[in-house]
């Protein structure tokens, strides 16, 4: 296999990051502005948001686990990836514009939760985005790794550590703005890659005459573009836990606060089209392996791609798609970084330390070192070199447990404090018991969770139908979903760990959520959240930094 040698990786690596740090240089301001740094106040055009959206989303579990997908379960299993993963950043915008609606200038999820509940819901969202963050701090990094293992001489640990340094480099300089900014060019480095690599693969392997070769590799489900295998082990799994994904994860929140309200459908419409479109394609490079007899070095999948480009590339187009690699990688690194800063300084710091009264200054600086931190701990966790692909669907699998009583929370004045934190007690705990098996799966037990996840398969269609038709037609639509289900679940789902655990945390958490809010008289009036959710600290606007209000306005006209 070819190899990049350590003078041009090093050339690559620190030519990327050095040109991403100038970018960032741009918009650094003398006089830091809380809101800024967090959320770029609200303010950012539709052509960085899409961007942004979509590189975020095209993260190294888009190159890596579509890949990986595509060579387990073949020819559907890279369709089921990108397209369920399309489909879910679509879901996000009517839910996103009930919480900007109901809290224009929030920072976080998790601090609309403060303001609806109180401090034990706040900090069950918050905490959980600050351990889905570092994982996948650790999933990038740990790509950055094995990219750089594979295509130069050096390490997987001197890719983890340059990785990490570089992103935290211009990250720390303005925050969410660094990582909006540097999401545009990145995102059109990854296009412009990806069109020229993935059909010079295609051909290199032998053109459409590898499909004839190579299909008698295949067993009839990879063969298969309707396989059941892909879909109950890969395809359903992974659309329950990007759905949790879209409203659990700071990330996708952070975008949503900071676009203009009046783009979020547009944004989010053209960020679902460019994330399948190229996710789909990258995930193909998995099922050309699997039909050219291909064999992942060290018998690891994280090494896959980097594999192919080595074997079948030349030179040049293996250093375009070590960029392509480490630009998806960065852009979704400093998402999480620009994330966890944001849920320290407003859910930690800001509504708790300082009881929302927190002083500017020392909310910067408690941002800028939880950066450091985060790093630090990402990379030390990426050296234990998991799976991606079982760490995206876990993370989103616990996430589940959350996603019933949020979405409740911000419709139905009836959701209690105590509904909400008992609904994700009992969901993750039923989570647990089941994803680990800790109780036999058979008889009567295995019936109950089986019939807990029929519920949450209906749960996850009714939310979806509710988001774009109303209460009626979620009501109705998840009722049906329930009762078409059943026949397929019971006494079947119990041979499925992965997507029993995650439809039984939807379950779970709507019937405890909906059965103890019934039990309280308590109605909550929603415009209380606007009042209690603001702006920790307005510009003045001859402090406004002109490069602020050139990344604010400039790119509506992309």
């Amino acid at each position: 296999m070819f190899q990049l040698s350590t003078t041009t990786v090093v050339l690559l690596l620190f030519g990327f990051y050095g040109l991403t740090f100038l970018m960032a240089l741009r918009i650094g301001a003398k006089k830091e502005n809380v809101d800024g740094y967090m959320v770029a106040n609200g303010a950012i055009g539709f052509g960085m948001s899409a961007a942004s959206m979509t590189a975020t989303w095209i993260w190294a579990a888009s190159f890596y686990a579509a890949a990986s997908s595509g060579y387990k379960y073949g020819l559907s299993g890279a369709l089921h990836y990108g397209f369920w993963g399309a489909l879910m950043i679509l879901f996000i915008y009517p839910f996103g514009k009930r919480f900007r609606e109901l809290a224009p200038q929030a920072h976080t999820l998790a601090e609309i939760m403060h303001a609806r509940h109180g401090r034990s819901s706040q900090m069950i969202l918050a905490g959980s985005n600050i351990v889905g963050s570092i994982i996948s701090l650790m999933v990038n990094f740990t790509a950055a790794g094995a990219l750089v293992a594979v295509l130069s001489p050096l390490s997987f640990i001197h890719g983890v550590l340059i990785a990490g340094f570089g992103v935290l480099s211009y990250t720390l300089w303005s925050g969410f703005r660094s990582s909006v900014m540097t999401d545009f060019g990145q995102l059109m480095a990854m296009i412009l890659a990806a069109v020229i690599i993935i059909p010079m693969i295609f051909f290199t392997l032998g053109g459409p005459q590898l499909f004839t070769e190579g299909m008698p590799r295949l067993n009839l489900e990879q063969a298969s573009f309707f396989s059941k295998t892909a879909f109950l082990e890969q395809g359903a799994p992974f659309f329950v836990a990007v759905l949790a994904y879209a409203i659990g994860n700071q990330t996708i929140a952070q975008r949503l606060f900071a676009v203009r309200e009046d783009l979020i459908k547009p944004t989010f419409i053209t960020a679902t089209v460019g994330y399948g479109a190229i996710v789909i394609g990258l995930g193909m490079l998995g099922f050309l392996a699997l039909l050219a007899g291909v064999q992942p070095m060290d018998g690891d999948l994280n090494n896959l791609i980097p594999q192919m480009a080595a074997t079948y590339l030349p030179p040049f187009a293996v250093g375009l798609l070590f960029i392509m690699v480490i630009g998806s990688l960065s852009s979704t690194a400093d998402s999480d970084l620009a994330a966890l800063s944001a849920l320290v300084m407003t859910d930690i710091y800001g509504k708790n330390l300082a009881r929302g009264r927190p002083n500017p200054t020392t909310m910067l600086w408690v941002g800028r070192l939880t950066m450091i931190t985060a790093t630090l701990i990402g990379v030390i966790f990426a050296s234990m070199k998991l799976d991606i692909l079982s760490m995206l669907i876990f993370v989103g699998a616990l996430w589940g447990a959350i996603v019933f009583p949020v979405i409740a929370s911000l419709f139905w004045n009836r959701v209690t404090n105590t509904a909400f934190t008992s609904a994700v007690a009992v969901a993750f705990l039923m989570f647990v018991v089941t994803r680990f098996e800790l109780v036999s799966l058979h008889g009567a037990m295995a019936l109950f969770f089986e019939l807990l996840a029929t519920l949450g398969g209906g749960v996850v269609i009714g939310l979806m139908a509710f988001g774009f038709f109303g209460r009626t037609a979620g009501l109705a639509l998840g009722i049906v979903a329930t009762l078409v289900l059943a026949p397929f679940a019971i006494g079947h789902l119990r041979d499925y760990a992965v997507l029993l655990s995650s439809l039984t945390a939807y379950g779970a958490s709507a019937v405890v959520c909906t059965g103890v809010s019934l039990l309280s008289n308590e109605r909550f009036d929603f415009e209380r959240i606007g009042e209690r959710v603001v702006a920790f600290q307005h510009s003045d606007n001859n402090e406004s930094n002109p490069e602020e209000k050139e990344i604010n306005a400039c790119p509506v006209s992309l």
